[in-house]
């Protein structure tokens, strides 16, 4: 069994996800929050979190992300509408590593969005969380119609008595140059199958998290078994192969991986993510595992043979691990 050196794969648990809670365990009591939509968890999310650290540090108290679940695009558009980058388990999961102690969740629906902004701030921010300080991004707004901006909260902090910090804009040298974060950026670059580009916006390799389902196994027949894991449906990822690193039970293995629905077999169904995973034995099924995309390799084909699908398969085994060595 080999283990990858430089992982992203971390050890401890998961923090906590606490919906709609009508007041906070004693841990949490009186916290900072971090609010946003974080999807992704790039470096502009990273910059309000640790905006947030700084606070709760100083004040000496915990800290909190809230955020909204369904994406207030998908209410308002209808489910899928939004290419999710970090799926509800993949958002908790980065948010903790990121510094969140907690993650609240608050149902996005009808009534929310139609609450006003004061009345946001009063009853879920004041009288539910009860916080001492919370911190947003420059572009933040909230409550019905976008009225509640990042300087109606500060205003608002005065008036009940919390701390208010506001990050602005985050840049980060993208490909020579610096190029504003924000979510948009890394989808395009996912949806072109650049994970390398996206990973240097979100300022980490972008992962999904899933649990791994039995497929054909077809693939242990043709010498390259497979750990196969559904991908949110709202996934646009380029089809086409990947060198990756899945985690599973706190180690990290290299592997190489197909997205996409198999041209060469059936061509058909939803995509699934087929990762081969690199001195690896044992079982995986219903294992919960991190699959991280480090680099592009090629896409998608449909060979005549599967003798033909093998050797490339060999060809692209070699090429993961070239750029995992890397």
């Amino acid at each position: 069994m080999t283990e990858l050196p430089h992982s992203n794969q971390t050890t401890e648990a998961d923090p906590p996800v606490l919906r709609d809670p009508d007041a906070l365990p004693a841990r949490l009591a009186r916290p900072v929050v971090a609010i946003g939509n974080f999807d992704g968890a790039h470096r502009g999310h990273a910059a309000v979190l640790t905006a947030a650290r700084t606070l709760a540090d100083r004040l000496g108290r915990p800290l909190a992300a809230l955020t909204f679940e369904p994406h207030p695009v998908d209410f308002f558009a209808g489910p899928g509408t939004v290419f999710r980058l970090t799926p509800e388990a993949a958002r908790a999961r980065a948010l903790g590593r990121l510094g969140a102690e907690a993650v609240i969740v608050l149902t996005f629906d009808a009534a929310r969005a139609a609450q006003a902004a004061e009345d946001f701030v009063s009853t879920i921010l004041v009288d539910r969380l009860d916080i001492s300080g919370v911190a947003v991004g420059y572009d933040f707004h909230f409550g019905k119609n976008r009225s509640g901006s990042p300087q109606f909260l500060a205003q608002a902090g005065k008036r009940f008595g919390f701390a208010v910090e506001i990050v602005g804009k985050v840049e980060a040298d993208v490909d020579g140059a610096p190029e504003a974060v924000h979510s948009n950026a890394a989808r395009a670059a996912l949806t072109a199958g650049d994970v390398s580009r996206a990973a240097r916006l979100l300022g980490h390799e972008w992962f999904v998290v899933g649990e791994v389902i039995h497929g054909q196994k077809l693939g242990r027949t043709l010498g390259f078994p497979t750990a196969n894991v559904r991908l949110d449906p709202s996934c646009r990822l380029r089809h086409g192969i990947y060198a990756v690193r899945l985690g599973v039970d706190g180690v990290t293995y290299g592997g190489v991986a197909n997205f996409g629905r198999r041209p060469t077999i059936d061509d058909q169904g939803a995509p699934l993510l087929e990762v081969f995973v690199f001195d690896f034995s044992g079982d995986l099924y219903g294992k919960q595992v991190e699959v991280s995309f480090v680099d592009w390799i090629r896409g998608e084909e449909k060979f005549s043979s599967l003798d033909e699908l093998v050797a490339a398969m060999n060809v692209d085994k070699q090429k993961a691990l070239e750029i995992l060595a890397g």
